[in-house]
């Protein structure tokens, strides 16, 4: 549809007013609920970032049949969102689906919410072994995923256009799109299915560490020129896992 008009000279007042409304952003222990964000206002704390990036989908899904690529993407993208939302309180922030991607953003005050966190990356890692067992069955394709996760302070603000039903919260730190960017590394070239960058492993691994030392044995460090430093594992829900391999009876 042609745009017909865009009145420039009365939307320059609009944006004028929006610059010089904006005057408080307030630094927090954690994210307040979204009513509490207006266009006026912004809010900074510590957030956590998980990515969950389906790995080589143009390539896995060419030649397909439409139907076997929509169950398929169902089948990946319904249960992940449901590990993500289940259980997570006024903490989780923000959910949804990026083209092959699914994603979640959290309030994280304690290094106890990113322990939590990484405990959702590897239900979400174990959830790949039965999904591709079961897509198997189905003589579906099977796919891998990369899981990347970080968490840094973080501004959020309001963004979109006031009364028209359009906006979101708009997350400006190294978290969100680090988590990302992680997640493109994991479970190819050699790199684990799960991507923490050292500041979220630092955190994690101390909570971890007062319930079982051994576990940072499942972890290596890496070190890339455009990522930095970040550790990658493998890790899985050990019930959960076994259920899987003995045949996922009732």
């Amino acid at each position: 549809m042609k745009l017909k008009k865009y009145d420039y000279i009365e939307r320059k007042k609009k944006v004028i007013e929006i610059l010089d409304g904006t005057n408080d952003v307030n630094k927090v222990n954690k994210f307040p609920r979204d009513e509490d964000f207006t266009y006026t206002n912004g809010y900074k704390a510590w957030a956590a970032a998980i990515f969950v990036d389906l790995r080589d989908s143009t390539s896995l899904f060419k030649d397909k049949n439409d139907v076997d690529i929509a169950k398929v993407i169902r089948g990946f993208t319904s249960e992940i969102i449901e590990i993500l939302r289940k259980d997570a309180d006024d903490n989780l922030k923000e959910i949804g689906i990026r083209g092959d991607c699914v994603y979640a953003i959290y309030s994280a005050p304690i290094q106890y919410d990113l322990y939590c966190l990484a405990e959702r990356a590897f239900f979400i890692n174990t959830y790949m072994v039965m999904l591709n067992d079961l897509l198997s069955e189905r003589n579906l394709p099977t796919i891998r995923a990369g899981i990347g996760l970080d968490a840094s302070e973080t501004l959020a603000v309001k963004a979109g256009r006031k009364s028209s039903g359009i906006n979101n919260l708009v997350w400006i730190g190294e978290s969100v799109a680090n988590a990302s960017k992680l997640s493109d590394l994991g479970n190819k070239n050699g790199v684990y299915p799960i991507v923490m960058s050292s500041v979220f492993y630092s955190n994690y691994i101390e909570v971890q560490d007062v319930m079982d030392k051994t576990i940072r044995n499942l972890w290596k460090s890496a070190y890339s020129s455009s990522h930095g430093a970040y550790f990658h594992g493998d890790l899985v829900i050990g019930d959960f896992n076994k259920w899987i391999i003995e045949g996922m009876k009732p």
